[in-house]
């Protein structure tokens, strides 16, 4: 299965941002038992780049690592060394796009208007990522004229809403904070709340395929 089948398969992209180098495998592991395969690094965390090698030499044979926040082809490149097996950013940056094909790498642009997408996805993106998401009516909207472009709503996704934005034509979805918040002291309680809060966006997106 390749890459990008992975990321359409499981769909949750789980967004660790922020995080403490030494919990990143523990919050990957508690991820991974909820039922969350994919997830992305981003490069604004601190050591981001050796986590995601880390992460890579340990889980990567049963979860799909990437490098999110990834702004330039310079840090595309670093990102692809570490063994990032997909880069995601927030903005459209057409040499970023361009360096990650060129790798070989599957590339996750970040757009938010008809005309960035469109841009986007003619560049070389394989799934766009709309950001910031606003709502399931922009996404339904975007896909009447846009069908033909995948399209990864990013930002105020919960289990209570992912479904709508299912519907609405969205084929993966990131997550962050409603996913993990490093925000709090990572403890093995929370750890357990991690998992469990996977397993409920897995199942809330299982019961609408």
């Amino acid at each position: 299965m390749t890459v990008l089948s992975q990321i359409l398969e499981n769909k949750i992209v789980a967004i660790i941002r922020g995080a403490i180098p030494a919990d990143v495998l523990k919050i990957a592991t508690a991820l991974q038992q909820g039922g969350v395969k994919v997830l992305e690094v981003t490069l604004n965390s601190p050591n981001a780049l050796p986590v995601i090698a880390e992460l890579t030499n340990q889980l990567g044979r049963d979860i799909l690592i990437g490098a999110g926040t990834v702004l330039d082809a310079k840090a595309a490149k670093a990102s692809i060394e570490a063994g990032a097996k997909f880069i995601v950013s927030p903005n459209l940056d057409i040499e970023t796009i361009e360096l990650t094909k060129r790798y070989g790498v599957v590339s996750i642009p970040g757009a938010y208007t008809a005309t960035e997408i469109v841009n986007a996805y003619a560049t070389g993106g394989d799934i766009i990522k709309i950001f910031p998401a606003s709502d399931p009516g922009y996404i339904k909207t975007l896909r009447g004229p846009l069908s033909h472009i995948p399209m990864m709503p990013t930002g105020g996704i919960n289990p209570e809403n992912i479904i709508e934005f299912q519907k609405a034509g969205a084929v993966a979805f990131g997550i962050g904070t409603a996913l993990v918040d490093t925000r709090q002291k990572i403890t093995e309680e929370y750890l357990m709340e991690v998992t469990v809060n996977a397993r409920k966006f897995v199942q809330a997106i299982s019961l609408a395929r």
